[in-house]
């Protein structure tokens, strides 16, 4: 079994039954966890724990835990107070489809259960839900900034994007590559200088991510040339940061190389 088809499976026993009272509650919790999404992070959170010795499924709570995370941010953005989305992923958003009430308690519903979860790992319980909690939080303060960012755009304040563009691709982007990745290393029975390598590793590779995302969307405060620049530097960092871990870093090292020159 794969990465991908292992987080599925765990994700849909983690999950309430669409029947489960509030039924309102249970299918807008799986409508926003369900039906797309490449699973990035929970597969980073798997590739963690083998690339410090580990097996993958010492991570898979772990892994389950960050996807439900990652979850409820996107529900709370795209509230109509936040960036007032109706669609992602090819469907309604959950607060299109389930009303904004309960998109809200769909989505600390999901942060919880999150918690709960990544409570489930084999060993270090304490490390990896303090790194759930510290990069949570500042996944939130990343897009705080990125409200006033979108308002520095559009009063063509170039000064105030440039100086708050990379606290927010670390904090709203990179946080959750770190979370996985520290949290894949702990539960694998990783060294602290394993975890911070691991760190670096999701960091950048956060980074590239986020700098590649611009390209496609054709909206970075950098030019087309810059840009490209940092990717390939992030990237690289990303690969470098992988040396001497003990156990097999492949999907790793593929899967920043995957992430450069993407199409969607």
């Amino acid at each position: 079994m794969n990465y991908l088809e292992m987080v599925e499976q765990a994700l849909d026993r983690m999950l309430p039954a669409v029947a489960d009272r509030p039924a309102a509650l249970s299918a807008a919790m799986r409508w926003a966890v369900e039906g797309g999404g490449k699973r990035i992070r929970p597969q980073i959170c798997l590739a963690a724990a083998v690339a410090v010795g580990g097996m993958a499924e010492d991570a898979l709570m772990p892994a389950c835990g960050i996807e439900l995370l990652h979850a409820y941010t996107l529900v709370h953005d795209d509230l109509p107070a936040m960036d007032n989305d109706t669609e992602r992923r090819g469907k309604a958003t959950v607060w299109t489809k389930f009303g904004e009430a309960n998109a809200i308690l769909a989505g600390d519903a999901l942060q919880a259960l999150a918690f709960e979860t990544a409570a489930r790992a084999p060993r270090n319980v304490a490390a990896i839900i303090g790194e759930l909690g510290r990069r949570g939080v500042g996944v939130v303060a990343g897009q705080v900034e990125d409200l006033v960012l979108d308002r520095s755009r559009a009063t063509g304040d170039t000064a105030a994007v440039s100086a708050a563009v990379d606290y927010v691709y670390e904090h709203k982007t990179a946080d959750l590559f770190m979370a996985a990745a520290c949290m894949g290393a702990w539960a694998g029975g990783g060294t602290p200088e394993q975890v911070e390598q691991l760190r670096v590793f999701a960091l950048n590779l956060g980074l590239a991510f986020q700098y590649e995302d611009d390209l496609l969307d054709g909206d970075s405060p950098y030019s087309q040339e810059e840009t490209g620049r940092r990717v390939r530097e992030s990237t690289n960092a990303a690969v470098a940061a992988l040396a001497g871990l003990p156990g097999d870093t492949t999907f790793l090292a593929a899967l920043s190389k995957r992430l450069v020159g993407r199409k969607v």
